[in-house]
């Protein structure tokens, strides 16, 4: 997700913060932004997680394991 859309998040949740009401095309907008964000985060988040190793106190290392 690139910072301008992460900006344009931003600018939405300041004017509601400010009392402004959306309009129903920037609610749908704003409602698409944040499912985008949220999908990336956990995809960094999985891309993290699955080159994480455990190290064992005799120094084996053992992936974690993956959740079904």
């Amino acid at each position: 997700m690139d910072q301008e859309k992460i900006d344009r998040i931003n600018q939405f949740a300041r004017r509601v913060k400010a009392g402004e009401t959306l309009t129903p095309a920037e609610l749908a907008e704003r409602d698409a932004l944040r499912r985008e964000y949220i999908d990336s985060v956990k995809a960094s988040l999985t891309g993290h997680l699955e080159r994480t190793y455990i190290v064992e106190p005799d120094g084996s290392r053992h992936r974690l394991p993956k959740k079904k």
